[in-house]
């Protein structure tokens, strides 16, 4: 591939509902640029997009690829990111690499949940963007109500710049709306318009010709005294309306059939800004502290955002990154500024799918990897030592859906540490956590396929084989009402004898105080040196539990009298003396169950509220409250965490995948007497079986 300026480049995000033939569309601008010499297919598992064995398996994108094809002098890298909204993590990494996106609809299925989310995103993102209507051979495709939809979704400013000939088994070609010229098969021969498309045709060119006069003041006075425009005109003022987001393009075509793919490309090349015509990029500099406006130019300062990471046992780590400002070179040494460490670079390359083709160097604004880079991870910003900037990383999502990850055989336990962190290097979105209380290692993601694939991926390319399940939630037991309570621990062997005893009191403390221990012994009843083994022995008894063998809080322990022998007392004989009164005690103490309860926030649209709120009734959910943010209402409530291990996939099925949620700790309270008793025989059945 040769070498290209900055002004040269195109960075677009191809983005869709999944299924929606985003992928099949990154293979035909492949074909249609001469850079394969064959149609690959998802079916086929031929793509050059979809490489992974997983995504092969799956038919789906999984993550992003990237994509670079070479048309009329311009270089357009294009990133072909997953439509399953549980990959949203390769998304967001996507779109903030990107300076357009082509959003891909379904002819036939109209706008989908992955379409608003594809909207949404890149709104936020600021990106200009393109809808290409695909699909128009399958059966039931409607381009009409597909336009209808757009316009309802988004918005007037989606505006038909290609009409269909033809539709479902009888779909040849296209009409540019502008040139108003006809365009036939996979070759795009062109051909006159056909008769029963020219008032459709005169009508959307009306339509495109105001649209584009009423962003441009020059244009709209011309148009508004009778004046007609000039296609030139109209060309213009459409690329400066769809660089700005007042106009959003709307082609259409057939990525299977190969019909209208190099039209895409033409579009982007007019359409689609180059880097430098985008809004120049904020960095901080490191050693000033202070933000740098960065002009994307080969000349200036190194500036280049690693935004997606791959782990190989064979290959190692593969860094994709995109240059912001300056030139990055081969062979070379860079500084990784947001670690404050310096990178040796080798090769470095550019990606199609799989493929790595070397280059000398990266100019601003051009996409590439590197690989073997020792401490540089996703979000790192590569700058020189003299110049250290910092740039916005990708904003990543929290998780919401674990599962506990446990090795299959003993020859998985050394690998699955290692596989687990490669595995969250590789996807941010991912997060191990070990549960302290429950001793379980917790993977968790974005979903239960997101979770699926990451535990295969772990399997297949590290080597760890582990088996799932539902984490075990976190439960504590506490004590609600004061007692007092003796042992004295008392045993005569041969030598020396063993002797405590103490005397103690137990009461509750309020919820999230944890543990206190005090003495109140007067008159030496038991020497003070012999305090911190009764502290000792209680403790150890807070974490057997009372009930089920779970931890004791939110609970005070006073030790106020006692006795001991002069020979056989020991630090050993009151601490078994501690923990034998506190389990005496304690079981007289009313003791109780407590589950963690979090704090819950839902966003999702109107429509789904009534049955939101009729499921978290039954999730033993206090609703605190509903309000509205940006056309969406928004729930808050409190759940307890059990209720809510599986919610990823409960609320999807509730809102048709448009519901999303956020989860963080609250409090802990006590679980209702029913449940409690059932959680209880459930866990001294699992004691028992680890026992045997």
């Amino acid at each position: 591939m040769q070498s290209y300026q900055t002004e040269s480049l195109r960075n677009v995000v191809l983005l869709s509902h999944s299924g929606a033939g985003k992928t099949s569309l990154a293979e035909a601008l492949l074909f249609a640029t001469g850079a394969v010499s064959r149609l690959g297919k998802v079916d086929d598992g031929t793509t050059t997009s979809d490489f992974d064995p997983e995504e092969v398996k799956r038919k789906i994108s999984i993550s992003t690829s990237l994509i670079p094809v070479e048309w009329k002098g311009q270089k357009v890298n294009l990133l072909d990111a997953p439509g399953y909204s549980d990959f949203i993590g390769e998304l967001r990494s996507a779109v903030r690499v990107a300076d357009a996106a082509v959003i891909v609809v379904c002819a036939a299925s109209g706008v989908e949940v992955g379409t608003e989310l594809a909207w949404q995103l890149t709104q936020e993102a600021g990106l200009p963007r393109l809808i290409y209507v695909n699909k128009m051979d399958r059966e039931n495709a409607d381009f009409g109500r597909t336009m209808d939809q757009l316009r309802e979704a988004f918005g007037a400013q989606c505006v038909a710049v290609a009409l269909p000939i033809g539709s479902q088994a009888g779909f040849t070609g296209i009409v540019d709306v502008l040139s108003q010229k006809a365009y036939l098969g996979p070759k795009l021969a062109e051909a006159p318009v056909p008769g029963d498309l020219a008032e459709a045709l005169a009508e959307a060119r009306e339509k495109l010709i105001e649209a584009v006069a009423e962003t441009d003041d020059d244009l709209i006075s011309k148009y508004l005294e009778g004046e007609e425009l000039s296609d030139e005109e109209v060309r213009r003022g459409l690329r400066a309306a769809t660089r700005s987001g007042a106009i959003v393009p709307v082609l259409v075509g057939s990525a299977l059939q190969n019909i209208a793919a190099a039209l895409l490309l033409d579009a982007l090349i007019a359409y689609a800004p180059s880097p430098p015509e985008r809004e120049a990029v904020v960095a901080r500099n490191v050693q000033t502290d202070q933000e740098e406006r960065l002009s994307p130019g080969p000349a200036g300062p190194l500036a280049a955002l690693v935004f997606k990471t791959t782990a190989d046992p064979y290959v190692g780590k593969l860094n994709y990154f995109r240059v912001y400002s300056g030139t990055i070179a081969s062979d070379s040494q860079v500084w990784n500024a947001s670690k404050g460490k310096p990178e040796r670079l080798g090769q470095l390359y550019v990606m199609r799918g799989k493929t790595q083709e070397p280059v000398a160097s990266l100019v601003a604004g051009d996409i590439g990897a590197v690989a073997k880079l020792q401490d540089t991870g996703t979000n790192d910003t590569l700058s020189s030592r003299e110049h250290p900037l910092v740039l916005e990383g990708v904003r990543f999502p929290s998780p919401l859906y674990g599962v506990a990850v446990h090795p299959k055989t003993k020859a998985d336990v050394d690998k699955l540490h290692s596989a687990l962190s490669r595995a969250v290097e590789e996807d941010p979105t991912l997060h191990r956590t070990l549960n302290a209380d429950t001793g379980e290692i917790v993977l968790s993601g974005m979903g239960d396929t997101h979770v699926d694939v990451a535990v295969e991926r772990m399997r297949r390319k590290f080597g760890a084989d582990v088996t799932t399940s539902v984490p075990k939630v976190s439960y504590k037991e506490t004590v609600t009402a004061p007692t007092k309570a003796e042992y004295k621990h008392k045993k005569q062997t041969g030598g020396h004898g063993q002797y405590g005893h103490v005397l103690i009191e137990i009461e509750p403390l309020p919820r999230g105080s944890g543990f206190e221990f005090a003495e109140r012994i007067f008159g030496g009843a038991i020497p003070k040196n012999y305090v911190p083994a009764v502290e000792k022995g209680v403790r150890a008894a807070l974490g057997e539990g009372i009930l089920a063998h779970f931890p004791v809080v939110d609970v005070k322990v006073t030790v106020y009298d006692g006795s001991y022998h002069a020979v056989d007392s020991s630090d050993m004989s009151f601490q078994i003396a501690g923990n034998q009164a506190f389990k005496k005690g304690a079981g007289q103490a009313h003791p109780v169950l407590l589950e963690p309860v979090m704090n819950v926030r839902i966003t999702a649209p109107d429509q789904f509220m009534g049955a939101i709120s009729s499921d978290l009734n039954g999730k033993r959910a206090r609703v605190l409250g509903m309000t509205q943010e940006g056309g969406a209402a928004v729930v808050e409530a409190q759940v307890p965490l059990a209720e809510m291990l599986r919610y990823a996939i409960d609320l999807r099925s509730i809102t048709q995948g448009r519901g999303s949620f956020t989860m963080e700790y609250s409090h802990d309270e006590e679980v209702p007497q029913h449940l409690a008793q059932r959680i209880i025989e459930q866990a001294k059945k699992e004691a028992t079986a680890e026992r045997a």
